[in-house]
């Protein structure tokens, strides 16, 4: 374990066999040895969207993905539907907006889900059939919910909207069938499930979204897509400009990790991890801010005591036992802290944690029962999953 024990949303730790690969010399990103490592990506890529759809490699940030999602699919003027629960879901149809589209948002509080019906009733609504797209961010980590991608897809029905996914914080953490529930648009990073540093986004596309990109008409340069999937398509692929090599190697042995573990294997890890957070949570006598049935594997969201503020909590864990805990986000901003625990997360490490935030508790005048905690979340291991 590093230095510090970073419990954030992502970026997340980079296992050793990563920052090894790192470490590899620099080599032409249009040369036929570059060009077979972004074949493997690629290839690796797919069945972890699973999707045999084209996949489009970006040097960018996660949000940077969002932006080529919209300005390639999109056009001014166009109505979109946002699934919209959190500070994640809301920059997506920013984004939109931003770019001219008329966005429309079906809403839920901050830490529930929006009911599928919800999604159903405003299409049902549409009856001219004007909506071009719906927005989903299936991980939405400002509050830890999980949003239900194949319910919204079931939602759509035979509504042609494109259903165009956030999964930044989900791809290869919790199950996302791109081809097998309909999927047009999903958008992932490297830094967060796929164990990796920041810097490069990938985008799956449908045949039906291909053909929405050649009539969309707002403007784009660096990230049309068209060009990626040019590149892409090449016997030694990689992307339109410069690749950022260093971080594609990192991507290239995460891929080969999430190969060899399995990907039903990762799933059930992210979903113990996850029990074991929340365990430990509830056993020291604090409360998540999402009821089970709807927390993302992910993140877990802890209400912190009253009269406590979250943003002394994360900074008290941090200067006094090396703990990164994620703060609250926007509305959530003292009212919780965020524990993460996707990618390459160790049991021992979220322990670790667990028992910082108990400690700082007591430090700031607020005491929990850390040790039941910890007892709690060592038990959940042993306890067999729920079916």
């Amino acid at each position: 374990m590093s230095e510090i024990n970073l419990l954030i949303p992502g970026p997340t730790p980079l296992p050793p066999e990563v920052m090894r690969a790192m470490s590899r010399p620099m080599t032409s990103h249009r040369g036929p040895a570059f060009g077979r490592i972004m074949r493997e990506i690629l290839d690796g890529l797919g069945e972890v969207f699973q999707t045999r759809s084209d996949i489009i490699p970006l040097v960018a940030s996660g949000t940077g993905g969002l932006e080529a999602s919209v300005v390639n699919f999109l056009s001014p003027g166009d109505r979109v539907l946002s699934v919209n629960n959190g500070h994640f879901c809301e920059r997506y149809a920013e984004i939109a907006e931003r770019f001219g589209a008329r966005v429309d948002r079906v809403t839920a509080e901050w830490g529930r889900p929006v009911p599928a019906e919800a999604v159903a009733a405003r299409l049902r609504e549409d009856t001219r059939r004007e909506y071009r797209a719906v927005l989903v961010t299936q991980s939405e980590t400002s509050t830890g919910v999980h949003n239900d991608v194949r319910a919204v897809r079931e939602a759509l029905a035979d509504h042609p909207a494109l259903l165009m996914v956030d999964a930044i914080s989900s791809l290869g953490a919790i199950p996302l069938e791109t081809d097998g529930w309909g999927v047009d648009v999903v958008v992932t990073a490297s830094q967060k499930a796929l164990m990796s540093p920041p810097g490069m986004a990938f985008l799956s596309v449908s045949e039906r979204a291909w053909e929405a990109a050649e009539r969309a008409t707002g403007p784009r340069f660096y990230f049309d897509l068209r060009r990626g999937r040019a590149e892409a398509r090449k016997p030694h692929p990689g992307t339109p400009f410069t690749t950022a090599i260093t971080v594609a190697y990192a991507v290239h042995a995460a891929l080969g990790l999430i190969h060899a573990e399995g990907l039903p294997r990762v799933f059930e890890r992210h979903r113990r991890m996850a029990r074991m957070v929340r365990a430990g949570v509830r056993g020291m006598g604090l409360h998540t801010l999402v009821d089970d049935e709807h927390a993302v594997n992910t993140v877990t969201t802890v209400r912190v005591p009253d009269g406590v503020d979250g943003r002394a909590v994360g900074a008290h864990a941090r200067d006094r036992y090396a703990v990164l805990l994620g703060s609250g986000i926007g509305r959530l901003e003292q009212a919780i802290v965020r524990i993460g625990h996707l990618g390459y997360t160790r049991q021992e490490w979220l322990l670790a944690g667990l028992e910082a935030l108990g400690r700082t508790l007591a430090d700031l005048g607020h005491p929990v029962r850390t040790e039941a905690g910890l007892r709690a979340a060592t038990d959940s291991l042993e306890a067999p999953a729920p079916l």
